[in-house]
């Protein structure tokens, strides 16, 4: 069975960068795409990037170009998201999950859909 694990995440201040890591395992890489999703207090979770294992494709939500960066360490199993110019805003918890490509509008929809999480890792960002 696939297995998630995020690290990464901890106290920042605005303006900062952090590169949070995904461990994976449990699966054929060529055939996942491995997103990055967030879900901040009281608010619904949202998609950040996807990238296909397989082909190194990558994909982000609009408003999530720019400042964070997803990247593929197959050797090492492990799928990174850099994030830099943190702002406030941005405190959330942070997972990683598969398959962000079971459809085209499953980054979108924040997720839904997709079987395998995570646990999360918190980033906060202070003003």
């Amino acid at each position: 069975e696939v297995q998630l694990v995020e690290s990464g995440g901890g106290l920042v201040q605005a303006g900062g960068s952090l590169r949070l890591s995904c461990a994976a395992s449990g699966f054929t890489y060529d055939d996942y795409a491995i997103g990055w999703f967030r879900q901040a207090p009281g608010k619904e979770r949202e998609g950040i990037s996807c990238i296909n294992m397989r082909d190194g494709t990558t994909r982000y939500v609009d408003s999530m170009k720019g400042r964070f960066t997803i990247s593929s360490d197959n050797a090492k199993n492990t799928v990174y998201l850099q994030m830099n110019s943190l702002k406030p805003e941005d405190t959330a918890v942070y997972y990683c999950a598969a398959d962000c490509e079971s459809s085209y509008y499953t980054l979108y929809s924040g997720g839904n859909g997709i079987d395998y999480w995570g646990k999360g890792t918190l980033v906060t960002v202070s003003s």
